[in-house]
């Protein structure tokens, strides 16, 4: 595709941000791009490996050490300028032979490798002492993830700050709805984002094999070999979003297989580096790769048309109408190499937002100025066949599948099979490394520095028990260079659940030296033995890189927390298909209709949809779930394969009327994939897009968030807590409180321990027997299982719940702090004669309240709030600990992180059998013992820290009282909640208007005789200048009044002109910071009275009607001026 390069005059900038960039930029660049040239004529050159056995090559790179600029070329890897390289042997690679004509690899594992690698329990032998050194290289990884802790809004703001500032550059892309694919190179590997050697990897290495052929054409073998030994030689991770039609459904199918480059990171042996998108681009014109549409915004007024803009398109936005809008919005359009709409699609996933640095368009213009759009010299060639092809004709196994796939990639750029398959014959291999490797290598000592980074990560993550795996593997690579002293694994850091990701970074706010926990992170292992020599060699190379070592800025010279500044903006023309019938599915066949229903409206209403596309997709969701029910009967439709069905329904339903067009968006051009789909083992979805049917934990039924709690109804009060909590006694104060809550409903209790049987089934029983009363669930409710149950009952017996929960300060993975479950503990522990057998005399009672504590775990205390809040409109806090409580004492600290250890252990290892049994029966018995020991040493403490139970209880019930009144509004949860933009206009007080009409009427008698009879606003909810309507003016016309959004305009009254049926006040716009603001409206007026029946767009008609005699005007003079805020509706 031809480039476009659009740069519009910056009218709004900041003095520091205008002029041409400095000189040194463009020299910075054109070196950087000039190092990238290929030589046509060079053999490929395969090159030894970094690491090895000693090639301890001490070559890390420090970030900013020395000042130098960031200018790339490709450069040796083995040593820093200053820093002697540690001399070992270094391992051969395997040689390429010949064979028949062709390039054939002799890198098949050797049974000899083998044997060495499995026959000698090496890993087991290979003892840690003090000549035990390790080598850690990350070899492939993505972006770290950053968690905004802000609000979208927030972080919208704070990038429009910065932009008008001309601090920095908003840069946005195409979110293209793929997998994570990594290629570090033949040697260095491919991955996926938590996985490598299967299906995904094999055919992302397929897809990219086959466009660098169609790129290159005749000398595509010779250029793939030439890109793998230039990944190799610079240590380099390509990634990339995969995009195939055989991997299981996204948002829709795309018309092609293909890849497009998202990042390229220089790993070297140190912190990885990201080239900026500038150097994307070179790079991938360079090497004929997919490039991505970029966007950049210099601007307040781009950014703000930029933010305007989505907001109008994100209910209906497609492809062509999102590229439309932003190319004219823009500053700068970069169209990407691969066209969305022709090889995915109409529906588009969603955009990337992002900070960059504010020189980025003129480092842009260099690169699109020295590196045109390369040619695509093979695309008529015939290759053979597809991918689809041969995942059609290989249907027998998933090892079937990946062999036919890595045949047909050809061995100049798929030479090494051994990360799918032993040997030629395509056997398997236990390629699961035992878990001591991970232990082993935080023992010896860091051979560099790179090394002594990552176990430093490694540690913290293990240390703060985040649900994290670290899975090690043998690599087989370099098993024929392995021995007793030498071994090589591979890592892969998996992290289970994102708020790792934002836990991470507040350590890393507190320890700024700590390296990002990024995305997709394999990490290369190397545990060796060094001799004294070697040893004071690698002791003095590494006091030399740490002397060498400074603090460093965040990317670009901003801040980190600024660098990292991104949003996702997603569409709802993807999300109804992904999230609403997709991901619903399990709910509807497993659950029925009627949750479904309550799924589909949840979702919604967390997006912030507006209420009219709520009510069309409601239409449609319910019409779809009663016709796939009907079709499928009760055998679930699979959800790798569900736009089958899904894409024809929805292509019928759009066709009936233009509405339903917009809202399904696109549909039709079906690609069938049940004869190609890849076999994927276990049904594992690697990107974790697709949730696997037995994963599936249904969403709440609650239909959405409540504004306010009605009075009306039943009362289920229901308590998310840990046992020791104080809910019975709790209950026994409110169902014995003079006046109950303050209305004539009976309150009931139900103690969970005396009742035998389904607990909660009992008190759904006892609530529709008695509707209107108030029900005290007097049993813990622990899990998003449980607060189903509850919804359930109140959908079936419109009742409301109330969640009771016990006030705490929480840490980043629980809603309870350790202060809270030692107060617990104890409480549990005082105990006698407790109905459940959970008192002193438990001998696991320890154990217990532990088991409950770990059920809320991985929830902070924001999330379970909000989450509550969300599903039952409501929250009441228990108050619990004292605010100006000392802290917690070390003793009672140290027994209760000893217990959630312990607890980990036996739940890893056991499951839920219960702590008297098992392999850490007497671990537990002991833990038990000296429990009591510290918690009644502690007695003293732990009750004088405690709120005075009768304050809690008054608390509790005030609360209770003012929910029952309906009295209570909902907290905001901070969930996104923009409004879909329809039209701007000037918002204008309605009260104004009326003393206007008053003083006209006494003027003149006309138009006293006219208001005769009339209540002229009391029908008016609002009155307004329109500006710019999306339907009759366009979207970037709404857009470009982002800039103005909540600003003071004066307002002109004209005239008012009037008929029989309407009237309205002609308006003149003023001006915002000297600005004009212009109306797109032919005829600017406001609206202010329409008779029965006529709709308020009418009013347009009344200079018409005044040419016609139809109406009347009066002028108003002088003009009476009336301040109004722009505003968005």
């Amino acid at each position: 595709m031809d480039q476009r390069w659009k740069e519009k005059p910056k009218t709004d900038m900041s003095s520091s941000a205008t002029g041409s960039a400095s000189a040194d930029v463009d020299e910075t660049v054109s070196n950087r791009i000039s190092a990238l040239s290929i030589t046509e004529n060079s053999e490929p050159h395969v090159t030894v490996p970094p690491m090895q056995l000693g090639s301890v090559q001490m070559a890390n790179q420090i970030p900013g050490q020395g000042g130098q600029k960031a200018v790339w070329k490709p450069k040796s890897y083995g040593t820093v300028s200053g820093s002697p390289a540690v001399e070992v042997e270094k391992a051969p690679l395997g040689k390429m032979v010949k064979g028949n004509g062709a390039e054939t690899a002799a890198a098949q594992i050797t049974t000899a490798g083998l044997s060495k690698l499995f026959g000698a329990n090496l890993l087991e032998n290979f003892t840690v002492d003090n000549s035990t050194y390790s080598i850690a290289q990350i070899r492939a990884t993505f972006y770290p993830k950053f968690e905004n802790e802000k609000s979208d809004q927030e972080i919208r703001t704070r990038m429009t700050e910065m932009v008008s500032k001309g601090l920095a550059t908003l840069e946005v892309s195409l979110k293209h709805s793929g997998s994570l694919f990594m290629y570090s190179g033949h040697q260095g590997g491919a991955y996926a984002k938590n996985s490598f050697g299967n299906i995904y990897t094999a055919v992302g290495v397929f897809v990219l094999g086959r466009m660098l052929r169609e790129a290159w054409g005749t000398q595509a073998a010779k250029k793939q070999a030439e890109f793998n030994d230039f990944l190799e030689r610079n240590r380099m991770c390509v990634s990339m979003e995969l995009v195939t039609a055989v991997l299981g459904d996204h948002g829709q199918r795309p018309q092609e297989d293909y890849v497009v480059v998202t990042a390229v990171t220089e790993l070297g042996n140190g912190k990885p580096k990201f080239f900026s998108t500038p150097e994307i681009i070179a790079f991938c014109r360079k090497w004929r790769l997919p490039t991505n549409h970029v966007w950049l915004f210099t601007t307040r007024k781009s950014v703000t048309s930029f933010f305007a803009a989505y907001d109008a398109l994100c209910e209906e936005g497609t492809a062509t109408s999102v590229c439309k809008t932003l190319d004219e919005v823009a500053d700068v359009s970069v169209p990407g190499s691969k066209d969305h709409i022709k090889v995915q699609g109409e529906i588009l996933e969603g955009l990337v937002a992002r900070i960059v640095s504010r020189e980025s368009s003129e480092h842009l213009e260099t690169v699109l100025e020295e590196s045109p759009p390369p040619p695509s010299e093979g695309a008529s060639l015939d290759y053979g066949p597809n991918l689809r092809e041969i995942c059609s004709a290989n249907r027998s196994d998933e090892k079937q599948q990946i062999k036919a796939l890595l045949q047909s990639v050809g061995t100049s750029f798929c030479p090494y099979h051994s990360d799918w398959f032993v040997n030629e014959a395509g056997d398997s291999h236990s390629r699961n490394a035992d878990r001591s490797v991970l232990s082993k290598f935080l023992q010896s000592h860091p051979a560099d520095y790179s090394t002594t980074k990552l176990q430093e990560m490694i540690r913290l993550m293990r240390e703060k028990r985040y649900p994290t795996a670290f899975k090690c593997y043998h690599n087989y690579h370099k098993v024929d260079y392995i021995s007793n002293d030498n071994l090589f694994y591979k890592m892969v850091i998996h992290v289970h659940s994102d708020s790792v990701f934002r836990r991470y970074q507040k350590e890393m706010r507190l320890k700024p030296e700590l390296w990002p926990l990024y995305r997709g992170f394999f990490i290369d292992i190397n545990l060796f033995k060094a001799n004294n020599e070697k040893a004071a060699e690698i002791a003095k190379s590494n006091n030399m890189v740490e002397n060498g070592s400074s603090s460093t800025l965040g990317k670009d010279g901003l801040a980190d927390e600024d660098a990292n500044l991104m949003i996702k903006l997603k569409f709802l023309t993807y999300k109804l298909r992904t999230f609403l019938i997709r991901n619903g599915l399990s709910i509807l066949f497993k659950e029925g209709p009627a949750a479904y229903k309550a799924y589909y409206l949840r979702q919604m209403k967390i997006w912030g949809t507006s209420a009219g596309k709520q009510r069309e997709l409601s239409k449609m969701l319910d019409e779809w779930a009663v016709f796939i029910r009907r079709k499928c009967g009760h055998k679930p439709l699979s959800q790798s394969t569900y736009l089958s069905e899904a894409e024809p329904f929805l292509e019928q339903y759009a066709k009936r009327n233009p509405q339903n067009q917009a809202l399904i968006g696109s549909a039709g051009n079906l690609v069938r994939t049940e004869d190609f789909l890849a076999l994927v083992d276990g049904g594992v979805d690697e990107e974790g897009d697709l949730r696997m049917e037995r994963e599936v934990t249904p969403s709440s039924p609650s239909p959405s968030v409540k504004d306010t709690v009605p009075k009306k109804g039943g009362l289920i009060i229901f308590f998310p807590g840990i046992p020791g909590c104080a809910k019975s006694a709790l209950c026994k104060e409110l169902l014995n409180a003079p006046g109950g809550f303050g209305d004539d409903r009976p309150i009931s209790s139900l103690m969970g321990d005396l009742i035998k049987g389904r607990y909660w089934q009992k008190v759904a029983d006892e609530c529709k027997r008695k509707p209107y009363s108030i029900m005290l669930a007097d049993k813990n409710a622990p899990n998003e299982e449980v607060w189903r149950q509850i919804e359930d009952m109140c959908r079936r017996t419109d009742a409301s719940a109330i969640p009771v929960v016990p006030d705490s300060e929480g840490t980043d993975s629980n809603p309870f702090s350790l202060d809270a479950l030692a107060v617990f503990m104890s409480r549990v522990l005082q105990r006698v004669n407790h109905p459940g057998n959970l008192d002193k005399a438990s001998p696991n009672a320890g154990y217990v309240l532990l088991m409950f504590y770990n059920l809320y775990d991985g929830k902070s205390r924001k999330e379970f709030e909000g989450e509550l809040v969300e599903r039952f409109g409501s929250l009441v806090k228990m108050p619990l600990l004292k605010s100006d409580r000392s802290p917690l004492p070390d003793s009672v600290k140290s027994i209760l992180e000893e217990g959630v250890d312990l607890y980990k252990l036996h739940t890893t290892r056991h499951g839920r059998l219960d702590s008297t049994k098992g392999s850490y029966a007497k671990e537990w018995a002991k833990w038990e013992k000296e429990l009591r020991e510290v918690l009644f040493g502690n007695a003293e403490y732990l009750n004088s820290v405690q709120v005075p139970f009768e304050f809690a209880v008054k608390q509790v019930l005030e609360e209770l009282k003012k929910i029952a009144r309906g009295d209570y509004s909902t907290p905001d949860t901070e969930k996104r909640k923009f409004g879909t933009i329809v039209y701007a206009a000037v918002d204008l007080p309605l009260t104004e208007f009326q003393s206007v009409l008053d003083d006209l009427a006494q003027k003149d008698p006309r138009v006293k005789a006219f208001l005769k009879n009339k209540e002229m606003l009391k029908n008016l909810n609002n009155a307004h200048v329109t500006l710019a309507h999306k339907r009759s003016h366009g979207v970037t016309a709404v857009a470009s009044y982002g800039i103005f959004l909540h600003q003071k305009v004066p307002v002109r009254l004209t005239a008012l002109l009037f008929s029989e049926k309407m009237a309205a006040f002609e308006a003149c716009l003023g001006s915002v910071n000297g600005e004009t603001i212009t109306s797109r409206n032919q005829w600017p007026h406001v609206t202010i009275w329409t008779g029965e029946g006529v709709a308020a767009k009418e009013a347009n008609a009344l200079p018409e009607l005044i040419t016609e005699g139809k109406a009347t005007q009066i002028e108003i003079s002088p003009p009476i001026t009336i301040f109004g805020t722009l505003e968005f509706y």
